[in-house]
Parts: structure tokens; C-alpha cells; sequence
């Protein structure tokens, strides 16, 4: 399998480390106006570099809330130091997927121990008191951006007026475990508090960080946090026309490690016709479910039992932006 490029700069960002919070690498700044409280968060996992350099750069901006309170956090930080050039996929975590951790189960049970559950165990008093998250990602595979909105129809509609990226993935996450984005208020429908994640592109592509930025700063302005004057200008780019909503219908996970696909997929294809073959797991053929059919996020860079290898997906809406 290769190995893509790595086209960025890894921060320093140990500079960061002592935080504000009395939680290290985790940084608050109350406005002392109300508002709501916005957080972007970045290294959910530790190869996943665009959200650390937009958060290193806004930290480093001294960038302050004119209304509410704003949260810049760097999650897997321990998984972040081991980043080795030469094996890039192996820092996603530690122990285990940080991002399949969020459920109050998990983090209340003290008897299970892992690097990454103890730092959610610290992250998870001030991310209790979010009101709105951005959590910012990149993918495996060169694919284009998406916006994971969760299952829900006010996370969906965050992610419509945010306008970008072009892609809106509603889903219910994955079996392996609950994701930051789903934890708690994020996931109820009964909760105001709401939770978007982004996939900005290849974990090491230039153009990752440039969704990101892009994103960060929308998302600041729409939870009116700031103004617009406030952020770089350069940061801000064009809207997509299109933004289109897909529904995640079913995950495919492997039961071992004898699956390959039929070709090098890397996202958001389309296959016309219900049946398609696109994969092998165990010597018998995966098919698309129905008629175009989506593929969602598809990599085996992470192959292992119990992981979810790609998505089907189903096309629910397509909006022209106004603007665009």
C-alpha cells in the first residue's frame, strides 16, 4: 500500500502544553458576554496534523472571543509525539481509537485504562460544558472533503448553513465504539448542544489545512463568537454550488484481516447499479445494497478485526448555495 506524501509541517506544540484549563494542551477564553460555548478541537487522532496547525495558529494569534467562550484544544497529544515520517499511519493512537471512546460507560469505568481513555477522562469536564463543536479530521485516502453531521436533523442543518465542504455525511457512527462528536448533549436530539466533524482531505495534503482554516473560520462567525475581522482573511475561501446530504445506511466492517476491495477506491464514488461488486471479505464478494450507491471513507490502512472498512451511502438531498 503507498504512502502519500507528507506536504506539511508538523507544529511545535509544546509551547502549548501548560493550557489555561488546569488541563494540559486545553486552552479557554471567556469573552465575559454571553454567548455560546464554541470549541474547536484538533489531533483526535494523532496523524490528522491540518486541525493542529490551524489550532497552533489561532493560539498563537491570541485569538479572543468577543462574545461567549471559545475553546482551542489538542486532543491525542501522546499519540502525536510518536509521529514517525517513515510509518505516518502507526500514530493514529496509542492504545486505542480515541474517537470510539464517548460513552459515559466507558468513561466512568475507572477499572479499564488506556492512554486515550484517560484523556478524555480529562477533556471531559470542559467538553461538557460545549455548547458547539467543530472537530477537525483528515481521511486515510486523497478524497475530497466532507462534513460528518451525525444522525441527526440539527447537526445536518449545522452543516447546511455552514456551506462547506460540498459533502454532508449523516450517519450513526461506528460499531467499534461512540465518537467525540456523538458524546452526550452532541447526540441527543432533546439537546441544543451540537457537534460537526470535518474531514479536510489527506492526513499530509496542503489542501487539508486549507479546508480547515476555511472551516474553522466559518464556523467561529456562524456561532457569532467573532467577527469576521477578527480571523485572516485569507482563510475564507469560495462555497461549493452544491452541497449534497448523504445518508449512511450501513458500515462494512471486516471479521478478519482477509479483505480487499476491487479497486483503489478513495471516496465518494458512485456506482450506478445495485450488486456492484466492490470488495472481498473472507473470499466472498461485497455489494452495493442499492442503486447509486455512495462509498464512504473506504480504506484499509487500518485493517483489523472489528473495523469499519467503508460506508454505503445514499444521496438524500441536493441544495444550490445561495452565493456560491
Amino acid at each position: 500500500m503507498d504512502t502519500y506524501p507528507i506536504e506539511v509541517h508538523f507544529p511545535d506544540i509544546a509551547v502549548h502544553a501548560p493550557g489555561n484549563t488546569g488541563i494540559p494542551f486545553v486552552h479557554t477564553f471567556d469573552s465575559g458576554v454571553a454567548g455560546p460555548h464554541v470549541m474547536i478541537n484538533a489531533l483526535t487522532h494523532g496523524n490528522e496534523v491540518c486541525g493542529a496547525i490551524v489550532v497552533d495558529e489561532l493560539l498563537r494569534a491570541r485569538l479572543q472571543p468577543r462574545r461567549g467562550k471559545l475553546t482551542l484544544s489538542f486532543a491525542n497529544v501522546a499519540a502525536y509525539g510518536r509521529f514517525n515520517p517513515s510509518i505516518p499511519d502507526k500514530a493514529r493512537f496509542v492504545d486505542q481509537d480515541f474517537n470510539r471512546v464517548w460513552t459515559a460507560a466507558k468513561l466512568d469505568d475507572i477499572a479499564i485504562q488506556s492512554s486515550e481513555l484517560d484523556r478524555a477522562r480529562a477533556m471531559r469536564p470542559v467538553v461538557d460544558s460545549v455548547d458547539l463543536l467543530l472537530d477537525l479530521h483528515s481521511m486515510h485516502e486523497k478524497s475530497e472533503p466532507l462534513v460528518v453531521a451525525g444522525p441527526l436533523k440539527k447537526g445536518i442543518e449545522l452543516a447546511i448553513r455552514l456551506g462547506a465542504p460540498g459533502t454532508v455525511i449523516c450517519d450513526e457512527g461506528h460499531p467499534e465504539g461512540k465518537r467525540m462528536r456523538d458524546y452526550a448533549g452532541f447526540g441527543d436530539d432533546a439537546s441544543s448542544k451540537t457537534a460537526l466533524l470535518i474531514e479536510c482531505g489527506q492526513h499530509w495534503e496542503k489542501s487539508a489545512v486549507t479546508v480547515a482554516r476555511d472551516c474553522t473560520a466559518r464556523f467561529l462567525l456562524l456561532a457569532c463568537v467573532v467577527d469576521k475581522g477578527d480571523l485572516p482573511a485569507g482563510w475564507f475561501k469560495e462555497l461549493p454550488e452544491e452541497m449534497r446530504v448523504v445518508r449512511v445506511t450501513e458500515p462494512v466492517v471486516a471479521d478478519s484481516m482477509d479483505f480487499h476491495f476491487a479497486a483503489p477506491y478513495t471516496g465518494l464514488e458512485v456506482f450506478e447499479s445495485a450488486g456492484t461488486v466492490i470488495g472481498w471479505s473472507n473470499g466472498k464478494a461485497v455489494t452495493t445494497p442499492y442503486d447509486d450507491c455512495v462509498l464512504v471513507m473506504p480504506s484499509l490502512r487500518q485493517l483489523r478485526p472489528g473495523v469499519t472498512v467503508v460506508r454505503f451511502g445514499r444521496i438524500e438531498q441536493r441544495l444550490r448555495q445561495q452565493g456560491a
